[in-house]
């Protein structure tokens, strides 16, 4: 039996396309999945707590941490009654001997931005209420996504941690004094922000050869996949975003197939950040 697996191991690794096609054909992923399952998903609220806000997910063997510091800044001239959200994602070699030290990866790099533009384009979170007093002070969120485990769909693991921590964040009372010094009273936190729409993010992995969708890829079926589609509602099942990248290959019926996929992930995700959040 050993040696049995350890062939299968050898093989893996030699023909890795030919080992996922084998599994692939039976409709069922190398480890067990159905080709339209997620992961198992497991949300922590407040895993930080030094940080104002924080929440860690586990979607399958990728981990992510996110955690949120605010600081005041002086607010932009054109917009002097919003503050800021800057997300940031880390991929460093402790969670994969796939990224090195030095400079963000370009996956950290473009996930931080997908998920920048996300909020800014899609009026997720209302950063007007991040106003102390108007062209005085406001706030800035620094959120930092550091991922301690990677296994695939870092997007997904990172957004969710976000949008987590967004929702448990409380902020200390501030104001700015006659001496335009903002005074911040730590003993006083004001009520939670609430968040314009929810959105949840749904990555798969389109392959021709079979023709199959997989939902929420792992490390090896995303280096294998040649297309990527991730679709983000709300909670509503609006339409929040679709993004695809590489390939022209899936067609009309695949992206039906994705997004009703894409609407049952939304469910089950909401109900697992409400346990969260109770805890």
């Amino acid at each position: 039996m050993s040696s049995a697996i350890e062939n299968l191991e050898i093989f893996s690794r030699i023909q890795p396309h030919e080992y996922l096609k084998r599994f692939l054909d039976q409709s069922v992923r190398p480890d067990g999945r159905l080709l339209n399952l997620f992961r198992k998903t497991m949300i922590t609220s407040g895993a930080i707590s030094t940080a104002n806000a924080s929440a860690m997910v586990r979607l399958g063997g990728t981990t992510v941490v996110c955690g949120i510091k605010a600081e005041v800044c002086e607010p932009k001239v054109s917009v002097p009654n919003q503050g800021y959200l800057v997300p940031n994602v880390e991929l460093s070699p402790l969670c994969s001997p796939k990224f090195k030290p030095g400079p963000p990866s370009d996956k950290a790099q473009a996930v931080s931005e997908f998920i920048n533009q996300l909020f800014i384009k899609s009026h997720i979170f209302p950063l007007e209420s991040l106003c102390i007093e108007p062209g005085k002070a406001v706030w800035v969120l620094y959120a930092d996504i550091v991922c301690l485990n990677y296994d695939g769909n870092i997007l997904d693991a990172s957004l969710l941690a976000l949008t987590t921590a967004l929702k448990d964040l409380k902020l200390p009372k501030a104001e700015v004094s006659s001496s335009m010094v903002v005074e911040v009273d730590s003993t006083e936190i004001t009520e939670p922000i609430q968040l314009s729409r929810l959105p949840v993010s749904s990555t798969f992995c389109i392959f021709n050869n079979p023709d199959v969708i997989l939902s929420d890829p792992n490390d090896t079926e995303e280096t294998l996949a040649k297309e990527t589609v991730t679709i983000v509602t709300d909670l509503d099942h609006n339409l929040v975003r679709i993004y695809k990248n590489g390939g022209t290959t899936i067609d009309a019926n695949g992206l039906k197939q994705c997004i009703h996929n894409a609407k049952q992930r939304t469910n089950e995700i909401n109900s697992l950040m409400n346990e969260a959040l109770l805890k």
